[in-house]
């Protein structure tokens, strides 16, 4: 909410919220939002796509680098193949290609503003996929979907930052829910950040849930932790999933397949994940470290898993090499011994540790500008996606269930509207 006491940011959060204050402002938000479109959007060629009736085709919404996608895809050819055939396939692109075809899922969209995440997203996946580089705001008409897909954006959400409730990109989620109106999918996948749920004593989240069920969809959400999948990560996420409710079926989120539990396989660490790349490890971004980041741990073990990667290479982790970091004081750290003995994690660490596979070709846009310039672009890329892993556990009920109900979905597609708005 807007305060008079203006600082260095636009807003400023507020501490302590009142519930009817709160909706309004989102009701108001929305408001905005729908005109926004009334007034900014173009028609768009949606309907000449690369279509298959016999698969469940999908849409990405804020695609990113594609960390979501991937996993997504392969949990659908998972379910046919097996995942022990898959992560075959999986060992290089030229693999994968060979079986892409036969999998449950078809993806036919992708839309993102960031021009070299969408540059990653061509690299890695199929050409019939097309892409749209602009604002979700201007676009008129969502193609037809059985599925979407989408992280949509949460700068205002996230603990890490400011906790702004009125940033604008927290309404971008408006958009996500106009896409399912028009194309009222079978089911839906969002994810977001944990902070989402503490935003204004859970207010937010909780107009947010209600908004995805006041379009037809039996909602599922929890907090999942990507250690829980086997992501060597601590890293702490929402997902919001829907099924359309003429198709009476209800989510339920699959157990943790890692833990120390005795069905549960051993929770992987970055000796597990990233040991072999100790005397490769590619480019990492480099320079001093600010007393904000040595305000705390920023370097586990390598019998541990990792802090959360962060969508900057500034304030990427450290190797789990070298002397452990010293306490000195409330919030000041340091760094032992030599400094050479300290670097943060390199992009082919980071991009293992989010679990993409290790031939995923990540863009770092324009090579004239500084290395560190460069990297940061990547470093974003990775930090911003769904682990694979992740993407790929938690849809696995889903893609099950809609295999052995492929016939019911497949019948009853909705007839696909142009509508622009809100009803």
């Amino acid at each position: 909410m807007k305060v008079k006491d203006r600082g260095r940011a636009k807003f400023r959060p507020i501490g302590n919220y009142d519930a009817k204050d709160v909706e309004k402002l989102l009701l108001d938000k929305i408001q905005f939002e729908q005109n926004y479109v009334r007034e900014f959007s173009s028609e768009n060629n949606v309907e000449n796509l690369n279509y298959d009736p016999d698969k469940l085709n999908v849409i990405s919404l804020f695609s990113g680098s594609g960390g979501l996608d991937l996993g997504f895809e392969l949990t659908g050819l998972d379910v046919f193949h097996g995942e022990q055939t898959i992560n075959h396939y999986l060992e290089s692109k030229e693999k994968l290609n060979e079986i892409r075809h036969q999998g449950l899922f078809h993806t036919i969209y992708s839309l993102d503003l960031f021009k070299e995440a969408n540059e990653t997203y061509r690299k890695n996946f199929p050409n019939h996929i097309l892409q749209e580089e602009t604002d979700i705001r201007k676009i008129k008409f969502f193609p037809k979907a059985d599925v979407i897909l989408g992280g949509f954006p949460c700068p205002g959400f996230s603990s890490a930052g400011p906790r702004l409730i009125d940033d604008d990109r927290n309404f971008l989620y408006i958009h996500f829910i106009r896409s399912l109106l028009q194309t009222k999918p079978a089911f839906f996948i969002a994810e977001n950040v944990k902070g989402l749920l503490t935003l204004a004593n859970g207010e937010v989240a909780k107009q947010i849930i209600e908004d995805f069920k006041s379009v037809g969809y039996n909602i599922t959400t929890n907090l999942v932790n990507s250690r829980d999948y086997g992501v060597p990560q601590l890293r702490e996420r929402v997902f919001i999933i829907g099924i359309r409710e003429d198709l009476k079926h209800t989510f339920k989120f699959p157990e943790p397949t890692h833990g120390t539990g005795k069905d549960q396989k051993p929770f992987v660490t970055l000796e597990d994940a990233i040991r072999d790349l100790e005397l490769n490890p590619g480019e990492w971004y480099e320079g001093d470290f600010s007393s904000i980041y040595l305000s705390r741990n920023r370097k586990k073990r390598w019998e541990d898993q990792s802090f959360t990667i962060q969508a900057s290479g500034r304030q990427a982790p450290l190797h789990p090499s070298g002397p452990a970091m010293k306490k000195m004081g409330i919030d000041k750290w340091i760094l032992p011994g030599d400094f050479q003995l300290h670097r943060r994690l390199s992009v082919k660490e980071i991009a293992r540790i989010q679990t993409f596979p290790d031939w995923f070709e990540f863009s770092s846009g324009n090579q004239n500008i500084s290395k560190n310039g460069r990297l940061n672009k990547v470093y974003k890329q990775i930090g911003n996606a769904v682990p694979v892993e992740l993407a790929r556990q938690i849809a696995r009920p889903l893609a099950e269930w809609s295999k052995n109900e492929l016939d019911l979905i497949k019948s009853t597609r909705p007839r696909y509207q142009q509508m622009e708005l809100f009803v």
